[in-house]
């Protein structure tokens, strides 16, 4: 049986030191060892960004995409071999600004994916601008003034768009994260796991201690109950988004795959489709 090491490759990686994404990366290894997956049962697939790297970083398959585009790979990737755990990953730009429109329908589609995002509130890689997640007022190289937008928030959101595991974590905290994600693996249907990862370089404000000072555990809060929608978004509301923890569970609907008639028995990826050039040749001229 596969461990957390054997998730771990020789690529090293080349975030800032201090980066929270060393911690994200960490508690995906650990949450597939816990899970007993062996490598070659999962699939990472990233966006653009800092964040984006992390599909080269592990020891399993691997997509780097485009900006905003990993969720459609990673519907494609679950869609055509269920038996694939399928994680998609991202930062905060990449999936809340570009990927935008992506994640909001992948959410309603409740396609069997964990999207795991690692949110700093700001551009890191490309050196430093305004997110969808800055707070109004945040000053960058793009908002010299301050910010004169509201910051997105990504969990009210969620549980608007009838998504079925919210959850939220913060990087420093390695224990609940592998937690989140070992639970959003064995969900069936799309898990959004936000995690609060702070930008060492480039946002000052968002620090390590700024969010140990303001997060609230939902472990903390007194008969807090994950599977009422309504108790979930009062308390976002309340706490401003700034809690941790599973935020919202919905095990009763069904998943995306378990809706559709014509899902075959058989993954597609193993399937003996015969696609000679004769055939390939018949379908190009039908499509035509």
């Amino acid at each position: 049986m596969a461990t957390f090491k054997d998730f771990r490759n020789k690529v090293k990686p080349n975030w800032c030191p201090g980066c929270g994404d060393f911690s994200v990366q960490a508690a995906i290894q650990r949450a597939a060892g816990n899970v007993g997956l062996e490598p070659d049962d999962l699939a990472v697939i990233s966006g653009i960004g800092c964040s984006g790297r992390i599909s080269g970083y592990i020891n399993s398959y691997g997509f780097h995409g485009v900006h905003g585009r990993a969720l459609p790979i990673a519907q494609g990737v679950k869609m055509a071999n269920r038996d694939l755990t399928v994680i998609a990953s991202g930062g905060d730009g990449d999936g809340f600004a570009i990927g935008m429109g992506h994640t909001i329908h992948a959410i309603r589609r409740n396609i069997d994916v964990t999207y795991i995002v690692m949110d700093n509130q700001i551009y890191g890689l490309t050196k430093g601008q305004t997110s969808p997640r800055s707070e109004m007022g945040f000053k960058t190289k793009s908002t010299p003034g301050g910010s004169i937008e509201s910051a997105l928030n990504v969990m009210e959101m969620s549980l608007t768009a009838g998504a079925t595991f919210v959850a939220q974590s913060f990087s420093s905290d390695l224990k609940e994260l592998t937690s989140l994600i070992e639970q959003g693996m064995n969900h069936k249907g799309f898990s959004l796991i936000n995690v609060f990862s702070p930008c060492v370089t480039f946002n000052k404000v968002n620090t390590y201690d700024w969010f140990k000072q303001n997060i609230t555990k939902l472990a903390d809060i007194e008969n807090y109950d994950p599977t009422n929608r309504m108790t979930a978004m009062q308390t976002l509301m309340e706490h401003n988004g700034l809690v941790t923890g599973l935020i919202y569970q919905n095990t009763e609907q069904k998943s995306y795959q378990e809706l559709i008639n014509s899902y075959d028995e058989k993954p597609l990826a193993h399937q003996d489709l015969n696609l000679n050039e004769e055939k390939f040749n018949q379908l190009m001229t039908e499509f035509m």
